[in-house]
C-alpha cells in the first residue's frame, strides 16, 4: 500500500507540472518567425520565414509528437474548437489525468481500496472531456437557433441585386456568433481562391448539423441545376424552422422521462450523502467489506444501464 501510495503522488506531481508547463508558465517566450523576420531586417535575406498555419497539439515539444501520432487527438482537437475553447489536446490531456489521479489519490487514503480508487479517479477523468461535450452541444444550439434569422438575410441580400457570395459576406460581418464566425472563414476561403463545394464541404466538417448540411446542400444543388436561390433558401428557411418546432414539441413530450432520468442518476449518490452523515459506521461496510464492493459495483452498472435505456427511449430524430 505504501507503495502504491508513493506511486500516486509522485503520478499527481508529474501532473501538476506538466500543466504548468502545458499552459507555458516554465515555457520560454519565443518570438514568432514573422515578428522575428521584421525586428531583424538583416533576417530577411537570410532565410525564408514559414508564415504557414502551425497547429499543435500541446505546448511540450514531446507531448506534441505523441499527440501528432494518435488519430483520436485530431477529432479531440476539432471538439475542442467546436466548444469554442483556447485549449489544446495536451492541455486537456493533463486536465484529464489530474482529474483523475487526484480524486483517486484521495479516494485510496480515505477507504485503503485500489479498486474504489480506480471506480472514483476513471469517471471524475471524463470531466474536462464532459465540459468539452457540454459547450459543444451549447454552441451547436446557437448556431441552429439563429441559422433561418441568417438565412432570411441572406435572401434579403440576394432579392436586393447582391450576388451569393456578397450576401455570405453579409451574413458573416451582421450574423449573430457563432454564424458569423463560422461564415466568415467560409467567405474567407473563397477569397483565398478555394471553390464554393469545398468551402462549404469544410463548413460542413466544422459545424456537423442536418440543418447546415439541408442549407448547404441546397445552395451546391442551385449553383448545379440553377434556379431562384433567393426563393431556395427562403424554402430552406421554413423548413428550418418546421424542424425546430418538432424538436421543441419532443422536448415537452418527452420532459417526464428525462427527469426520470436524472432522478434516478442523482437520487443514489444525495441518499448517500445523507445517510453517510447520519451513520457513518454502517455507510463504511459498502467499501469496508467484500460484500459490500460487490453491492457497489452491481449497483453502479445497474444504475448506467437505467440511465442509457432511458435516454435511449426519449430521443428521438427529427
Amino acid at each position: 500500500m505504501f507503495w502504491i501510495s508513493a506511486l500516486l503522488f509522485v503520478s499527481s506531481f508529474a501532473v501538476i507540472v506538466l500543466l504548468i508547463m502545458a499552459k507555458g508558465g516554465l515555457a520560454p517566450v519565443q518570438m514568432p518567425g514573422v515578428v522575428r523576420a521584421m525586428s531583424d531586417p538583416l533576417s530577411r535575406s537570410r532565410a525564408v520565414t514559414d508564415v504557414r498555419k502551425v497547429v499543435l497539439f500541446s505546448a511540450i515539444p514531446w507531448l506534441n509528437k505523441l499527440l501528432m501520432k494518435l488519430e483520436f487527438a485530431s477529432q479531440l482537437r476539432r471538439m475542442i474548437y467546436q466548444a469554442g475553447l483556447k485549449w489544446t489536446v495536451g492541455r486537456m490531456t493533463l486536465m484529464s489525468l489530474a482529474a483523475g489521479i487526484l480524486p483517486g489519490y484521495g479516494a485510496l487514503l480515505f477507504t485503503r481500496s485500489l479498486a474504489l480508487a480506480i471506480a472514483a479517479g476513471i469517471p471524475l477523468s471524463m470531466v474536462p472531456l464532459g465540459i468539452v461535450v457540454i459547450l459543444r452541444r451549447r454552441r451547436f444550439n446557437e448556431f441552429e437557433e439563429g441559422l433561418p434569422k441568417v438565412l432570411d438575410m441572406m435572401v434579403s441580400a440576394l432579392r436586393a441585386g447582391h450576388s451569393f457570395n456578397a450576401a455570405l459576406g453579409l451574413a458573416a460581418r451582421e450574423g449573430p456568433e457563432p454564424i458569423s464566425s463560422e461564415f466568415r472563414i467560409c467567405f474567407d476561403e473563397q477569397n483565398f481562391g478555394l471553390d464554393l463545394r469545398h468551402a462549404m464541404e469544410n463548413l460542413m466538417t466544422r459545424v456537423p448539423l442536418t440543418d447546415l448540411r439541408i442549407a448547404a446542400t441546397a445552395v451546391l444543388i442551385q449553383k448545379e441545376t440553377g434556379g431562384n436561390l433567393a426563393e431556395v433558401l427562403d424554402n430552406t428557411s421554413e423548413v428550418i424552422r418546421e424542424r425546430a418546432r418538432l424538436k421543441r414539441q419532443m422536448r415537452v413530450h418527452t420532459a417526464h422521462g428525462r427527469m426520470t432520468g436524472w432522478v434516478i442518476g442523482c437520487l443514489p449518490f444525495a441518499l448517500f450523502i445523507v445517510l453517510y452523515i447520519l451513520n457513518p459506521q454502517m455507510e463504511s461496510m459498502l467499501w469496508k467489506h467484500e460484500m459490500g464492493i460487490k453491492l457497489l459495483y452491481g449497483g453502479g452498472a445497474m444504475m448506467v444501464i437505467g440511465v442509457l435505456v432511458i435516454r435511449k427511449i426519449v430521443r428521438a430524430d427529427v
